[in-house]
Parts: structure tokens; sequence; C-alpha cells
């Protein structure tokens, strides 16, 4: 494995990581909500009186961003290396994985570890480890 740094953007990323926690600290200030993607979006799916339009207001915005970019920037050039059937799996890995973890990266990682929270330190140090663990076996190991 080896790392593009020429494709290396420290300054976009670190405006995105700034956007991202304005976005979560716009909600929890303005909605007294956390800024839990897959616990948003699983609201959606089993859907209470009162929640279902800021749900669906939020989520509008995720999808909409690409577009809003396009206004300012090109959109980078994505590329899969792995097969649809390797990829659907793993999002399907991922989607079990945050429902046993109570939450997902952008709830533990950006909103509870800046909450000080115990349990989402812990979450996030187990979304890292496992991540790490499975690029070790799929790239070393398996050979994909």
């Amino acid at each position: 494995m080896t790392i593009d740094w020429s494709a290396f953007t420290p300054w976009s990323a670190l405006i995105g990581g700034a956007l991202i926690g304005l976005a979560a600290s716009l909600l929890a200030l303005s909605n007294g909500r956390i800024a839990g993607i897959s616990g948003i979006v699983g609201g959606l799916l089993a859907p209470q009186r009162g929640e279902t339009a800021w749900r669906l207001a939020f989520v509008g915005g995720l999808l909409a961003a690409p577009w809003l970019f396009r206004l300012v920037a090109a959109l980078p050039r994505l590329q899969f290396d792995s097969s649809w059937g390797v990829l659907i799996v793993a999002g399907l890995l991922v989607g079990f994985g945050t429902r046993l973890g109570s939450g997902c990266t952008s709830g533990h990682g950006v909103c509870g570890l800046s909450r000080l929270s115990p349990r989402s330190l812990a979450a996030t140090l187990a979304f890292m480890a496992a991540g790490f663990a499975t690029v070790f076996v799929v790239r070393h190991l398996i050979g994909g």
C-alpha cells in the first residue's frame, strides 16, 4: 500500500472538518440533537411525530452538498478499487456495527468526543481498531 502524498490536501481537509464541526454545533444548539448520521437516518425508517421534517432536511443537506460544492469547484474524481459485492458487504457491516455500537463515527467521533464522553471515546477507538484490522486483513492477508 502506498500513500499518494501529491493528492493530500490539508487545507480542504481542514475546512471540511471545520464545516462538519460547525454543522454539528448548529444542530445541537438549534435543535438539541446529536448529528449522528446513522441515528438520523434510522429515525426516518421508524418515524415518530415531529421528528421527520428536521431529519429529512438534514439528509437532504447531505445529499445536496456535492451539487452545491460543484458551484465553486470541481468534484474530486472517485475511484473504487473493490468490487460492488465487497462494497455492499462492507456497507452492510458498517450499518450493523453502527446499530450495535449505538452510533456511528459522526455521532461518537465528532459529537461524543467533543462532549468528552467516555463511551464515545471507547466506540471511536473500537471503530478505528476495526478499520485498521480490516484494511490489514483485506490488503495483506486476503490480497484484495
